[in-house]
């Protein structure tokens, strides 16, 4: 595989950059460390989407047809890298664009598409998942939010949890059992649900680090049309799975120059910080920690790539995906704790303490990486897959 850009994929790194240069805001950076509302922050972020899909930015390899710009997918992860690297705020539809968006143009109508897509791309309506529920979450397939047909509506009755987003969202991709007959596998339905029906709540659950970004929603007799339901009729673990390997295929090339940025700024920590007198990077211990996230950073890297060129292959993500999920969060929890080791009492000061490092961000970057094995399928799940669609070992269900 050759790694180096072409002439023509070189041109587009360059307009990118120069586009970011020029329109990143300066003020970024402050802000996110900044003590503030979710909300206001959000609010943020949808003006700066907005403003980058005006200017043709937003769904860079989705087909011109839909509002993209059609770009290959080296030019989406060059788009992605280059954010990274201009320190540009994310844009604010981030499961509309990145899972629900590819989703919609994979399995969706026409009409689907027509409605959807372009206010995706302009984050005038934002996207949440309904997958995961109390007891089902790594076993996503024994879910048990129900949905009914009643005429030209499905009347939806459940309970999801671990939602981010939802407290932001104006659309909801669910997954609903539609057969309780079937084979837990056969009989589920993906619908598209307005958050702004009567008979949905959303409830906030407060993590570790602070915030509260993750959702409960619940569902009391919500009328969903027909219409809104993706595919087919109990083929919505294939769906589900479509939305699962865009999540874990494409999302660590942005990741990958945020935890080398966060490295670089670790290096220079460890110049700071003494330990029994001395910087805290002549300590060999210290230098060999720094220099195994370099090396996992490198090695995720080139996962990436692979991953990429799988997409590129055969225009969807495999399994590859899993493997590169596990190793980026890993990678993070193993960082983020050799942080904690480096700045000692100093790693523990929130944001506010005239004495934390960064404004706090590290101690927020540390309970934040625990839950990094969770989120898009827990470690123990992805093994499975490698295990079964890699190694052609046997389901484990």
């Amino acid at each position: 595989m050759d790694l180096n850009l072409t002439p023509k994929e070189t041109e587009f790194r360059d307009e990118v950059r120069a586009w970011m240069s020029a329109n990143v805001p300066k003020d970024w950076v402050k802000r996110r460390n900044a003590e503030e509302s979710m909300q206001a922050r959000f609010a943020y972020l949808r003006e700066w989407q907005r403003k980058m899909f005006d200017a043709g930015w937003a769904g860079i390899s989705w087909a011109k047809e839909y509002g993209g710009r059609g770009a290959s997918v080296m030019g989406q992860v060059i788009f992605i890298e280059e954010m990274a690297r201009a320190e540009a705020p994310p844009m604010a539809n981030v499961l509309g664009l990145g899972l629900i968006g590819p989703t919609i143009i994979a399995f969706g109508s026409d009409a689907q598409k027509t409605r959807y897509l372009k206010k995706i791309l302009s984050a005038e309506e934002i996207w949440c998942q309904g997958f995961s529920e109390p007891n089902a979450g790594s076993d996503l397939a024994s879910l048990t939010t129900a949905a009914t047909i009643d005429g030209d509506h499905f009347v939806v009755n459940g309970h999801k949890c671990w939602n981010s987003y939802a407290w932001a969202a104006d659309w909801c991709e669910l997954v609903v059992r539609t057969d309780p007959a079937a084979p837990k596998h056969k009989g589920l339905t993906v619908v598209l649900v307005d958050m702004k029906t009567p008979g949905v709540e959303v409830r906030n659950l407060k993590q570790m680090s602070g915030e509260s970004e993750f959702s409960e929603i619940f569902f009391r007799d919500v009328r969903v049309p027909v219409a809104n339901m993706v595919g087919k009729l109990n083929d919505g673990w294939n769906v589900a799975i479509g939305t699962l390997m865009h999540e874990r295929g494409t999302f660590g090339a942005q990741l990958q120059v945020n935890y080398q940025r966060n490295l670089n700024r670790l290096i220079e920590i460890a110049h700071e910080v003494k330990r029994n007198g001395r910087p805290a990077a002549d300590d060999p211990i210290v230098r060999q920690k720094l220099a195994q996230c370099y090396t996992e950073i490198e090695v995720m890297r080139c996962n990436q790539l692979r991953a990429f060129s799988k997409i590129n292959e055969t225009g969807v993500p495999g399994p590859e995906g899993s493997i590169q999920k596990i190793f980026w969060s890993e990678l993070n929890q193993r960082m983020q704790a050799a942080a904690m080791e480096i700045l000692g009492p100093y790693g523990q000061l929130a944001h506010g303490s005239p004495d934390a490092f960064d404004d706090g961000q590290w101690a927020y970057n540390y309970l934040r990486s625990r839950g990094n094995t969770i989120e898009a399928g827990t470690s123990e799940i992805q093994r499975n897959i490698i295990g079964h669609f890699v190694l052609g070992l046997p389901k484990s269900y």
